[in-house]
């Protein structure tokens, strides 16, 4: 029994080592130092994005314009390439969006989770991607107490998503009450969008993060109040040490380092 076992064990790992070897593999030189990154097959727009992106050239010599040591890394905003010293970045790109490929608990956003940056709901229900911009998740350990809480709050967020696609289809009308200044047809409007919200929130099911992958946040770390919201589509393999020390670089009251943190070229493995 033991060495059927221990055979298994042997298959189960070869197997993994076959999956891993169809991914792609980008590798990410920086002024730090290099960081490897694998991309999922689970979220191919995402994938086939990033690798044009990467044969372009696009992502070379910007920079990572937003640190938040244990929270995350974010590059991939064209305008920081030739970018003033203090300059606040954060809002270039491509003239397009991803479609969202959010496919939690599958994909998480664990330490080293390579994740797409988007605007937020407000003016971006549906949680498409940005064309360009991304973000490597340094994160920290969470007890059980801290993931109930961000269960709470990531069902919340779900209310929220449901409150601005609505919105959208009153938002004319919203303003021409208020340019017309009828403030009870307005709160009357106010009060049924409510309705609506809280009528399809109670449908949506409880936020609960799997018990295999709270292993993951109670010992390796990473950001959980973000899944189901972002798209994650990949991971770091080699380099966790340099995502590390970009995080820890002193930064303004913007989150953008004081002194620039490169990427220097990305390429294909």
């Amino acid at each position: 029994m033991k060495q059927l076992f221990l055979s298994l064990v042997v298959l189960a790992f070869v197997a993994s080592c076959q999956m891993s070897g169809d991914k792609e593999l980008v590798l990410i030189e920086t002024t730090k130092g290099d960081i490897k990154i694998k991309l999922y097959d689970e979220t191919p727009e995402h994938r086939d994005n990033f690798l044009k992106l990467a044969e372009e050239g696009f992502l070379d010599s910007l920079l990572f314009h937003r640190v938040m040591n244990e929270f995350m890394i974010q590059g991939g905003d064209p305008d920081s390439k030739n970018a003033e010293p203090g300059q606040q970045l954060g809002n270039g790109g491509p003239e397009y969006t991803i479609p969202a490929e959010i496919n939690f608990p599958t994909l998480y956003h664990k330490k080293g989770a390579l994740a797409a940056a988007r605007t937020g709901d407000n003016v971006n229900p549906e949680r498409r991607s940005s064309g360009s911009q991304f973000y490597i998740v340094q994160g920290k350990t969470f007890s059980d107490e801290d993931l109930a809480k961000v269960e709470t709050r990531v069902k919340d967020m779900g209310k929220q998503g449901i409150f601005y696609k609505l919105l959208e289809n009153y938002r004319d009308t919203l303003g021409s009450l208020q340019q017309s200044g009828n403030q009870e047809a307005m709160m009357a409007l106010q009060t049924e969008i409510m309705e609506k919200v809280d009528a399809e929130a109670a449908n949506l099911p409880d936020f609960k993060i799997p018990e295999n992958v709270k292993e993951v946040y109670r010992t390796v770390g990473g950001a959980p109040h973000l899944d189901s919201n972002y798209t994650v589509f990949g991971e770091v393999v080699e380099g966790l040490e340099i995502v590390d020390e970009i995080a820890a670089v002193k930064c303004d009251q913007n989150d953008r380092p004081l002194e620039d943190v490169r990427i220097l070229k990305v390429t294909v493995n």
